[in-house]
């Protein structure tokens, strides 16, 4: 019985962690930034298409941000492109808008914009992640993430109630079976 319930608490420990990795990559994040410059890439499934690497299926084109932080001057790149009406759920449909409005910024070295964008930069694998929005500001301040902050909430409430939901049925099983309960 020991045995089983280490492995119950080893399960919902390595859920917890897996919903909190997953939620550290899709929930938007924002940031204020210098738009140093934009490009348009021509890739495949198995990247961006040059001369070691030929196109050997279908194509697309994707839309790339380069930024710098206004006060450390660390550089980051984003990708740009439509998340539509698949997964994660941005209904992302104009990343030709959002890439020209980054170009517009990338003209005046001084204005300052704000970015939302989702998901993780690893340079070893070559991953950006995605902007969302971009427009301009004045402060250097990020906004509050409101949503974010609802969402984990919401979920918060949402698990310590099916916890406490799930206790319940557990005690008044052993109620109804014979079993003390020990509180």
């Amino acid at each position: 019985m020991k045995a089983l319930k280490r492995l119950m608490a080893a399960l919902v420990v390595l859920l917890v962690l897996a919903t909190g990795v997953a939620l550290d990559y899709l929930l938007p994040r924002h940031e204020v930034v210098l738009v140093t410059g934009v490009e348009v890439k021509r890739v495949d499934d198995d990247g961006v298409i040059n001369a070691e690497n030929p196109a050997d299926g279908p194509t697309r084109d994707v839309y790339y941000i380069n930024t710098e932080h206004p006060d450390t001057h660390e550089v980051m790149v984003y990708r740009n492109e439509d998340t539509g009406w698949g997964f994660p759920w941005y209904f992302k449909f104009d990343s030709a808008d959002v890439q020209a409005r980054a170009q517009g910024f990338s003209r005046d070295s001084k204005q300052l914009a704000l970015i939302r964008h989702y998901g993780w930069r690893i340079q070893i694998l070559s991953v950006f992640p995605n902007l969302v929005s971009v427009e301009a500001t004045d402060s250097r301040d990020e906004p509050f993430a409101v949503f974010n902050t609802l969402f984990l909430a919401v979920l918060t409430l949402l698990v310590l109630f099916v916890a406490w939901r799930l206790s319940r049925l557990v005690r008044s099983r052993r109620a109804t079976s014979g079993t003390t309960v020990v509180p």
